[in-house]
């Protein structure tokens, strides 16, 4: 998921965790015996009296029963019975479902919200659905349990993962013809060429997927009994997942959950309407309400305006209120005061008359101001989690664990704990395994990815899977931590080091692949890590979900291709111009370019401007830390201000316009808002992300649309009127 996308998970799954961690950790010690004697894999407590005890456990102080005393009658099944076929074919659907959404917002928007809980929510409708049916008609079926709920969203995340993590929107498109021509129209001073395409070919990315996608599972494997057990990382977005679906599988859950689908269908039918009816009114370049001069024709020539996309309006209401209005200030600053000031310097500061897309002219203070800006982001990040992940290994060797929460005189355990222990440690993955597995899926990778790509050398794939298990403990203990998934950051810190290592010789290429290793093997890792602490609080065995991730990759492996493959076909993909502009690739390319030729042949004053917003990235993220929550709240996030910098602000009103609702309706009713808000989202995502599917069918019929809807000036339409009349 795009780092983006990622706060309003961090604020629903705090709140969410702080749940589950007041029972399940309030009493609880990291340091009791229990927790040592398991250190070497070794359980020692007689298990049969701890899973009876909690069958007994009480109701102290007219507080509300544990979580697992809901389940306590209910037998826990074993890990091979928590996988089913009709799971695994469900996941199969739901992942090539959300494989469309994500990749009509990385071609738009660039922005992916977490789509967890959706597919949390869908997975449990589906089969609770289909277990009903069956019953009356008189069917027996399996009974649907929390573990088999937890599987499917594992599956269908992994799955879905891939089309972001898989670079089809940012590095692996950003090696194609389209993207070179647009980075660098009429740049006679690039360090790019021809030398440096790869042309997008289902073989070649069948086989780099295959290749990279497995070996991230594997490389954190041997230490989630640290990061989940020793460490106790909250995982607040796993944990919110976690307490989603065991509320579903309780009487109350299922109740609320039955109002949550039907609000769904309601907005997804809305938003499948409302698409097919703007599709007639889109025959022709600039026509339909895409288009739609809402705020005048002046502001749509700068780009402000509101496109009627309710794609963009769900995104908002998922997005927090923070992404959304750093948005819409990273809109103002760049096309509504920079960009307009700018351009009176042509003929100065840059050669008049170029193409919109050329690097030398208005185009490169977009690109690389917004480059700026993410780097900078990245970069303060990254050095915030590596000290997070250094100081907090320095506490833990000092026998005093930040994650932990002890309360001095009681050192017994919650029964609920014990059990989930217990179970946890049970179906283990041998260390010997997974590491040999690694070797052998390295070994193969390295001797596939130099055929794939011509100009990487196989010491540049030996370097990178040396070193990305590193950055995969890092990304998962820092995801622990905060939340934060830094795939993208740790890619391309991987990037600028081989694009400027191999140099002119295939430097971009080189760059570009590099990232993508390293980016789905780190992204991986860490999605891998959060399942785990979801099953740990489910009950689910670690094999079924480490199983589930491997089937939902395999999936993945093959869904995600095939899906790119039909919007590559029906669409012209990375057209700045056109409906899926994909503004990171172009963005990742010029980094690559970057690396291997530094920073010559910019407009003027581009790189001091490169080198402020760079150094404001840096302090504007250091005072929202420094500052109290209640001040920070109100402090941009930079990395969200730089994607309309390139992209331009019609998706950020929309998106802006999503915050609104979202606002309203907590002031209104707080209680209800937070239960329907992620449904209303969904049915507005999943509606247009469905209409994806027949309008690419159409275009590859060479259908158009009947009508073309454009709006024009009063003088220009009078004038077409007298030319019209002759």
């Amino acid at each position: 998921m795009s780092e983006e996308g990622q706060d309003r998970r961090r604020d629903i799954g705090a709140r969410m965790a702080l749940q589950v961690e007041n029972v399940a950790h309030a009493r609880s010690s990291g340091q009791s015996e229990f927790a040592s004697d398991m250190r070497d894999n070794k359980v020692t407590l007689d298990e049969e009296n701890i899973l009876a005890s909690c069958n007994r456990f009480p109701i102290r102080d007219g507080k509300e029963q544990s979580i697992e005393q809901f389940f306590a009658n209910t037998a826990v099944p074993p890990w091979r019975d928590q996988i089913t076929v009709r799971g695994v074919f469900l996941s199969a659907v739901l992942g090539s479902f959300f494989c469309i959404i994500v990749f009509k917002l990385s071609f738009t928007a660039g922005i992916i919200p977490s789509l967890n809980i959706s597919a949390g929510l869908l997975g449990f409708f589906f089969i609770k659905g289909w277990t009903l049916l069956l019953a009356k008609l008189g069917i027996q079926s399996k009974p649907f349990t929390r573990q088999e709920n937890t599987v499917i969203q594992t599956c269908v995340v992994a799955s879905y993962g891939l089309a972001f993590s898989g670079g089809f929107g940012t590095y692996l498109l950003g090696m194609d013809r389209r993207s070179f021509e647009t980075a660098n129209t009429g740049n006679t001073y690039t360090a790019d060429s021809d030398a440096d395409i790869k042309n997008p070919r289902l073989g070649w990315i069948f086989s780099f997927m295959f290749a990279v996608s497995f070996l991230g599972l594997l490389a954190v494997v041997p230490i989630r009994k640290i990061m989940i057990i020793d460490y106790k990382l909250t995982y607040p977005s796993g944990t919110a997942t976690a307490v989603l679906i065991n509320s579903f599988h309780t009487p109350h859950g299922a109740e609320q959950a039955k109002k949550q689908i039907k609000c769904l269908g309601k907005y997804f039918a809305i938003s499948l309407s409302w698409s097919f009816f703007k599709w007639f009114y889109s025959g022709g370049d600039n026509c339909g309400f895409d288009n739609f001069p809402s705020l005048g024709l002046k502001a749509f020539s700068n780009r402000f305006y509101f496109d009627f996309n309710l794609t963009y309006v769900g995104a908002g209401m998922i997005c927090p209120h923070l992404i959304n209005c750093s948005l819409l200030l990273g809109s103002i600053i760049s096309w509504g005061l920079m960009w307009p000031l700018i351009n009176n310097h042509s003929g100065s500061w840059y050669p008049s008359g170029l193409k919109t897309s050329d690097l030398r002219g208005l185009n490169g203070y977009k690109v690389f101001i917004a480059i700026s800006l993410i780097l900078g982001d990245g970069l303060y990040n990254f050095v915030k989690i590596m000290s997070i992940v250094i100081s907090s290994n320095i506490k833990i060797r000092k026998k005093q664990l930040p994650i932990c929460t002890e309360q001095n005189g009681n050192p017994e355990m919650l029964p609920d704990e014990q059990k989930r222990q217990i179970l946890f440690m049970k179906d283990r993955i041998p260390f010997k395994i997974s590491f040999a597995l690694y070797v052998v899926l390295a070994t193969i990778s390295t001797v596939v990815i130099p055929k794939i790509f011509h100009q990487m050398r196989w010491y540049y794939v030996f370097l990178s899977y040396c070193i990305a298990p590193v950055l995969g403990f890092c990304n998962a203990y820092g995801m622990g931590l905060t939340d934060w998934n830094l795939a993208s950051t740790y890619g391309k810190l991987g990037l600028f080091i081989f694009s400027a290592w191999a140099g002119r010789n295939g430097g971009v290429i080189v760059g570009l692949a590099s990232c993508g290793v390293m980016m789905v093997i780190v992204s991986c890792a860490a999605d891998l890590m959060q399942d785990f602490k979801t099953g740990y609080l489910t009950l689910s065995s670690p094999r079924s979900m480490f199983t589930s991730q491997v089937i939902g990759t395999a999936i993945g492996c093959v869904v995600a291709p095939l899906t790119f493959w039909l919007f590559w076909s029906a669409f012209p993909i990375g057209d700045p111009n056109g409906s899926y502009p994909a503004p990171y690739t172009v963005i990742y390319r010029e980094m690559a370019t970057i690396g291997v030729q530094g920073f010559s042949a910019l407009p003027k004053h581009c790189l001091q401007l490169c080198y402020g917003f760079f150094a404001i990235s840096i302090v504007v993220n250091f005072i929202r830390d420094w500052m109290t929550p209640d001040i920070s709240q109100f402090i941009p996030i930079p990395m969200a201000m730089a994607i309309p910098f390139y992209l331009g602000p019609y998706f950020t009103i929309d998106m802006f316009l999503g915050t609104v609702i979202v606002f309203i309706w907590q002031k209104l009713n707080r209680k209800k808002s937070e239960i329907f808000i992620p449904a209303v989202a969904s049915g507005l995502l999943c509606g247009d992300g469905v209409w994806t599917l027949p309008s690419a069918i159409l275009a590859l019929a060479k259908v158009q649309p009947p009508i073309c809807m454009l709006f024009l000036s009063r003088k220009t339409a009078a004038t077409l009127s007298l030319i019209l009349k002759k």
